[in-house]
């Protein structure tokens, strides 16, 4: 008898053996790979539910954008929050079916030197919308709010001029008949880490991450400061804000959408569909300053 027979770790397969151990390895990297391909199938299903679930509201959109066309009425939404809290996301998702002849998003990145000797608002009023059009803008004049104070883009003159002033600007912007919608993604703290953690290891996503994002994390509670102060001075009834709470990106952009649709006394298609925005995710800014100021109270900082 040769010493593979005696070994009561080998197996014979088709007459050859094989070390018990390694079969059973190769069964647990085989049951591995099947269960990632499992719980990869689960998530194509589930996304792809969740972009089925989307297209009733995009639909709508569409038939947004043709009563705006047709009553020549102007649209700005301003998509505002912490970095990683998904507005580029939400974004996509709204305009993803529009018609792009009737919207623009705008992005506008650091000012010229020219910009710098204009009218604070000058820049964006450049980019303002024409008679039956959307214009997105992906972080607007209210990074003079938040960003440019925590890292020293802007003297306290400037900030406070802002903030004087800005409420002034919006009210006589909507008075002139524009339709202004005030959206602030609030993620948690923990769930921004976890996205942050995810570009940095992801190549498609590692584009997103820049130096202000890495300091995101450090100086947390300065952006709930400069959040606080901002939805105390802005949130007015002429322009108010709405707060999405955007842990779960799915709902955050399901209710973005209703929050845009409620805006507009357009004819809509679907009356079957909930347009109602659900109240854990959509919170009126009014609201958030109160949950804010509790939480001050309580606990002496604010978590969102």
């Amino acid at each position: 008898m040769n010493e593979e027979s005696k070994n009561p770790e080998t197996v014979y397969i088709d007459e050859q053996p094989v070390r018990l151990d390694e079969l059973l390895s190769e069964y647990e990297r085989i049951k591995q790979q099947l269960g990632q391909e499992k719980k990869s199938d689960k998530k194509a299903i589930r996304r792809y539910k969740r972009e089925e679930e989307l297209k009733p509201y995009q639909a709508e959109l569409i038939r947004l954008q043709q009563y705006l066309e047709k009553t020549r009425t102007r649209m700005i939404i301003l998509f505002e929050g912490r970095d990683a809290a998904g507005k580029g996301g939400t974004i996509r998702r709204v305009t993803r079916y529009m018609n792009e002849k009737h919207y623009r998003v705008v992005a506008l990145g650091k000012p010229t030197e020219e910009q710098k000797s204009q009218w604070f608002f000058q820049k964006y009023i450049a980019q303002f919308p024409r008679g039956g059009e959307i214009v997105l803008f992906d972080r607007s004049w209210y990074n003079r709010a938040i960003v440019e104070p925590i890292f020293g883009f802007c003297s306290q003159e400037e900030y406070d001029n802002f903030m004087t002033g800005c409420p002034g600007f919006e009210k006589d912007l909507v008075r002139q008949g524009t339709i202004l919608v005030k959206l602030y993604f609030s993620v948690t703290k923990e769930e921004q880490a976890r996205r942050f953690e995810r570009r940095k290891t992801d190549s498609l996503r590692q584009w997103k991450l820049s130096e202000i994002d890495v300091q995101a994390q450090d100086r947390w509670d300065e952006f709930s400061k400069q959040k606080y102060e901002m939805l105390k001075n802005t949130n007015t009834t002429h322009a108010p804000w709405t707060i999405i709470r955007s842990n779960d990106k799915h709902l955050a952009r399901l209710n973005a959408m209703r929050v845009i649709l409620n805006s507009a006394p357009y004819e809509r298609l679907n009356n079957d569909i909930d347009f109602v925005p659900d109240p854990d995710i959509v919170i009126s800014g009014s609201r958030e300053l109160e949950v804010m100021e509790a939480q001050r109270l309580q606990r002496g900082k604010f978590d969102h």
